[in-house]
């Protein structure tokens, strides 16, 4: 019994050693971004409350790395558009289209959940109660989608332009 307590301590001490392995390398790869560029994207997405470096990390790392033209391009990349269905008089919509990045759609679901804790008062949060208390609060799960394309593109707009989100906090310095 002694020896398989031994094997699992050691065990433990491995995962914790690759842990931090993956956040130093995590955090240089923010800095790298941060050298290369006067204010570049992971940066300013720290300075928002609710994002932190992991997120910051994973957005820089699956999105905010290349260039987009425009916001659909955006919601295109991360699976995150409208698939609209037409057919005659029957005009209705069939859900998000999941074609992109599968890690980037549900990272920004999470992050859409931490906005609404985090960020009570901006507009995207604000937007959000409102369609979920029009529905009598059936749709939270659904809503929740949606509230992740837009704030995908806000957090694209803030980390290329530095145009900050409607009434959106930012870190105390």
């Amino acid at each position: 019994m002694k020896r398989q307590i031994e094997r699992e301590l050691d065990r433990l001490e491995l995962v914790m050693r690759q842990i931090k392995e993956v956040e130093r390398e995590r955090d240089a790869m923010l800095e790298a971004a941060t050298d290369e560029a006067p204010e570049p994207a992971s940066a300013r997405l720290l300075q928002l409350r609710g994002i932190g470096p992991e997120f910051a990390g994973v957005l820089h790392a699956k999105a905010f790395f290349r260039s987009f033209g425009n916001r659909r391009q955006v919601a295109c990349y991360a699976g995150l558009p409208p698939s609209p269905w037409q057919s005659g008089n029957m005009d209705c919509e069939q859900g998000v289209s999941k074609a992109g990045n599968k890690r980037l759609r549900t990272t920004m679901i999470q992050v859409a959940w931490l906005w609404l804790r985090h960020q009570p008062e901006s507009e995207l949060t604000r937007w959000y109660a409102e369609r979920v208390q029009a529905n009598g609060g059936r749709i939270k799960r659904v809503m929740i989608v949606a509230l992740a394309r837009k704030l995908l593109i806000a957090l694209w707009q803030f980390s290329s332009t530095g145009v900050v989100p409607k009434s959106a906090l930012l870190k105390a310095a």
